[in-house]
């Protein structure tokens, strides 16, 4: 970028954050600091500077009075501002519109560093370019500075990225697990081979070998050409093994063996290969509770327990809640309605007091949601989902009587099946059109005894 970077800021105290300090690390152009009285007083569509920096954390409503007047009379210079992480909803809205990109404070300094770098076209390498992208999409413009166990755990990805260590993420559905394994991945040496996502509920026993190592013409029937596994597919970058407790003891096994020794051998072939992966798995279950039971093997989770990274639920940091409905809201597709929208105060509210099961996930859904029924600009309790409406109390008691419900439907509809086919389990499988290891699931989840019946 040519020209000129103008920083406009009140000379902070010790407490507050100190553009100019950053710029050495930020940009090499020549820079340029005035007030927020000399801001007001300046016609800025004529000031020589490309880049226009506004540390905006004490001024937030006179930042965006200066630059939406900025904006109606020039587009063409680029603009960047620090605003406080209290600012109301209604302001954050006209702020967004007001800059190209932003950042909350409390916030952390290497980010906004990044943030600067983009705009003023610095450059600072590829590390630097992936992680603002993935600050981006994982939120982090709004989270940054807001819940402490949510930014221990987004400071710990450049860390593990570094390292070849097998890596294990947990917490509910929903919290965001894929997301960062894709961090890790696209911050680390090999962001440019592939990230392979493998849903590990999805895939039948029956099948594992196939998927995973693949096989070579002629390994079985109606095997007529080669095909690669996702092992091999994933040579050189990162297999995603998304909700591995799914998998059966015997494909636990199989996994086991590959990652000891990097190497499988293909349905059919005669040698093994040999692939160099970096290992990432994700699962919302308690997998030393699940080794105890016997229903995961403990070589195999100690395998993969080598570097932890929980996500706490979005329970445990309200603060973020309405940060990130504001987030999905500006960043929803214009076929959903969420353009110039902003939610009420009380709907803030509502969302703030609801109890999340579903995690960010579920809050980005009702975001969707409740963007599309709004008919005017703003978003109203009214909008809402009624799951969200309900007191807590009330939704808790509705969802433990549905858990009961499906508890004992899933029992007596199971029992039935194999009394029908005399406890023959891959008979009751294929009358249900089911995998016969999902059957097999519910009869050791509700201890049927299969002779019994």
């Amino acid at each position: 970028m040519a020209g000129r970077l103008l920083v406009i800021q009140d000379y902070p105290d010790r407490q507050r954050l100190d553009v100019m300090k950053l710029l050495p690390a930020a940009a090499a152009q020549p820079c340029q600091e005035i007030s927020w009285g000399a801001a007001k007083a300046a016609a800025l569509a004529a000031v020589p500077a490309d880049l226009i920096i506004a540390n905006a954390h004490a001024t937030a409503r006179e930042a965006v009075d200066v630059f939406q007047r900025l904006a109606r009379l020039s587009h063409t210079k680029r603009t960047f501002a620090v605003l406080p992480a209290e600012i109301d909803g209604a302001l954050l809205q006209d702020a967004v519109a007001c800059f190209d990109d932003f950042a909350l404070w409390p916030s952390r300094r290497e980010e906004i560093v990044a943030r600067i770098r983009r705009l003023a076209g610095s450059g600072g390498g590829e590390v630097e370019a992936a992680e603002v992208g993935l600050m981006q999409e994982l939120g982090f413009a709004q989270l940054v500075g807001e819940d402490p166990a949510f930014l221990r755990a987004c400071a710990k990805i450049p860390l593990i990225a570094e390292t070849a260590a097998t890596v294990l993420i947990t917490g509910e559905t929903g919290t965001g697990k894929e997301f960062c394994a894709r961090a890790i991945h696209h911050l680390g040496k090999r962001r440019n081979a592939a990230f392979v996502p493998v849903d590990c509920a999805a895939i039948p026993d029956y099948v594992f070998e196939n998927e995973f190592f693949g096989h070579v013409r002629g390994g079985y029937t109606d095997a007529h050409s080669d095909q690669k596994g996702l092992a091999e597919i994933a040579d050189g970058g990162t297999l995603f093994l998304d909700e591995v407790d799914s998998l059966s003891l015997a494909a636990q096994a199989k996994l086991l063996r590959f990652l000891q020794e990097r190497s499988f051998k293909p349905l059919g072939a005669s040698k093994f290969a040999v692939v160099d992966v970096h290992i990432v798995a994700a699962t919302n279950r308690e997998l030393d509770a699940a080794v105890r039971e016997r229903q995961f093997r403990p070589d195999l989770y100690f395998r993969l327990n080598g570097l932890r990274l929980w996500l706490p639920p979005l329970r445990e940091r309200p603060m973020d809640i309405p940060v990130l409905a504001l987030h999905f809201l500006r960043n929803l597709e214009p076929a959903q309605n969420g353009r110039g929208k902003r939610f009420s105060p009380a709907a803030i509210q509502q969302l703030s007091a609801y109890h999340w099961p579903g995690n960010v996930r579920e809050l980005h859904n009702v975001v969707q949601q409740s963007a599309l029924l709004a008919d005017g600009p703003e978003i109203l309790p009214e909008h809402l989902p009624i799951s969200v409406l309900e007191p807590m109390a009330a939704v808790s008691d509705f969802q433990s009587g549905r858990e009961r419900a499906i508890k004992a439907f899933e029992r007596a509809y199971v029992a039935d099946l194999l009394r029908r086919n005399r406890g023959n389990v891959t008979h009751a499988a294929l009358e249900a059109h089911r995998d016969r290891r999902s059957i097999g699931r519910l009869i050791k989840k509700y201890n049927i005894n299969r002779n019994a019946l």
